[in-house]
């Protein structure tokens, strides 16, 4: 039988979700806390997880919260929130790491949006050279300016 705790800890992790819908994190932190005060569950970790780094620049709890849950509830959703602390952190390939690791385990439409989003990088213009060489730079953004890449 579902306790009233565990009813009302629901509502309130169903109005943190669509406050961050509207991508208004304090607010959905305030009843994702709420929620997990009334019923602990691991499901709802990563989302604390996310608010408590883009809200109060947390981002080791953060990420520790996601990777627990993930660990515990293998759940492509923990791995969007990861992802999504490091791109607030802008470490774009750890980022990429996690969606991808999200995805391993099954699809979510946000991930796919998100990996749309940041993009893939095209080869080397000179494939024999490092990406890193200003050869290799310099061609890039040339032709990428004329439309030609």
């Amino acid at each position: 039988m579902i306790s009233d705790c565990e009813t009302e800890a629901g509502r309130e992790f169903a109005r943190a979700l669509k406050s961050l819908d509207a991508d208004d994190t304090l607010t959905a932190l305030a009843h994702i806390e709420k929620a997990l005060k009334l019923h602990d569950r691991i499901e709802w970790w990563s989302y604390l997880g996310y608010c408590s780094a883009r809200e109060r620049g947390q981002f080791r709890k953060g990420l520790d919260l996601c990777a627990r849950a993930a660990e515990l509830d293998p759940n492509p959703v923990h791995f969007l929130n990861m992802g999504k602390i490091y791109l607030i952190q802008n470490q774009k390939a750890e980022a990429l790491e996690a969606f991808r690791a999200g995805l391993a385990l099954g699809d979510n439409e946000d991930i796919r949006n998100r990996l749309e989003e940041i993009g893939t990088r095209k080869p080397p213009v000179l494939s024999f050279m490092s990406r890193d060489h200003p050869l290799n730079k310099f061609l890039g953004r040339f032709l990428g300016r004329l439309g030609l890449r």
